[in-house]
């Protein structure tokens, strides 16, 4: 297996010895967890990843694998449930594909910020969300990585208002049903492409825009290759921590216990660098030549929200979650 080196991997103790195999976690003395993401290495994520290998350190040998060099987007969840990998960062959109009902989680207008949408996540929606997972993909969500709020991006100069305004726009999205039909909602036509590939894309031509947090765009440097940014707000985005079932089982509390608190100090380091690049990104994306404005997001919502409602998608939901999220505060 390659491991990326330099600041593409982290291993906090590259020396240290595999756990045995057949033994009790109490009875062995460390534990390889390899994380793997598609997110860059100069992401803000990856920087909360870090720490989260640093504060694991004296019991864990964790093992970095960002920029998709381990597994390619979409194909992680697959890959922890074959115990090819111990943890990764994976996409409601992902866990969607196996579990319908999960589909709501990735759905357009679902949250009103950050705040809200780790507040759904730390009470009895969160939890039961959770159990599906568990229950059905075997893997244990430590908790939902925020990385920004999602906006589209474009290429073309074509001033955005309203969805009727996105039709005909190429718009990327990631592979998969539940993306795709994000994209749809935003009345684009949507386009899939791998993370690692949209920048060539964008510049070639091969698709119009894509949508991602502004702090994401920059770290990628989309601006470079688009012209405008329309503010649609249309998905609080996060990613869900998660590590296999299996070796959470096999762990003892103690060890539960640290790996649960690394994760949220990642969680709330990522979370807040985020929110303040955020605040920071409007005035870069404009000193460098670009549009950037809000559309009216109330007709973007409405339309999307129309979509939802009358797909197969929201048949799975369970009964009355719109509202439950909705009453979170």
């Amino acid at each position: 297996m390659r491991m990326p080196i330099g600041r593409r991997s982290v291993v906090t103790a590259a020396a240290a010895a595999l756990a045995l195999p057949g033994l009790p976690a109490s009875a062995q003395a460390r534990r390889r967890i390899r994380f793997t993401a598609v997110f860059s290495d100069q992401d803000i994520r990856a920087e909360a990843m870090r720490g989260f290998a640093a504060d694991l350190q004296s019991q864990f040998d964790v093992e970095l694998h960002l920029n998709a060099t381990l597994f390619r987007q979409g194909t992680e969840l697959v890959a922890i449930q074959r115990n090819n990998v111990e943890m990764a960062n994976l996409a409601p959109q992902d866990f969607s594909r196996q579990i319908p009902a999960w589909s709501v989680m990735a759905s357009a207008y679902l949250f009103r910020d950050a705040a809200h949408m780790r507040a759904v996540f730390n009470g009895p929606i969160g939890a039961e969300f959770n159990r599906m997972a568990r229950d059905q993909l075997n893997v244990h969500v430590l908790g939902p990585l925020y990385f920004g709020t999602r906006h589209v991006n474009l290429k073309p100069r074509k001033r955005i208002n309203t969805p009727a305004d996105m039709a005909g726009m190429k718009l990327r999205m990631p592979p998969g049903e539940t993306w795709q039909f994000l994209g749809e909602a935003l009345g684009a036509n949507p386009t899939p492409v791998a993370f690692a590939e949209l920048y060539t894309a964008l510049q070639s031509g091969t698709v119009d825009g894509q949508d991602n947090p502004l702090p994401t765009s920059r770290t990628m440097r989309f601006h470079e290759v688009t012209t405008q940014f329309v503010l649609t707000s249309h998905l609080v985005a996060y990613d869900l921590l998660s590590i296999s079932s299996r070796l959470w089982d096999g762990l003892t509390q103690p060890q539960r216990d640290a790996i649960q608190a690394a994760a949220n100090k990642a969680i709330d380091a990522s979370t807040q660098r985020h929110l303040a690049q955020e605040q920071e990104m409007v005035a870069f994306f404009r000193s460098q030549g670009l549009d950037v404005y809000e559309p009216d997001v109330a007709a973007f919502r409405a339309e999307a929200q129309r979509r939802y409602l009358a797909s197969t998608q929201s048949q799975a939901w369970p009964a009355g979650i719109l509202d439950r999220i909705a009453a979170v505060r």
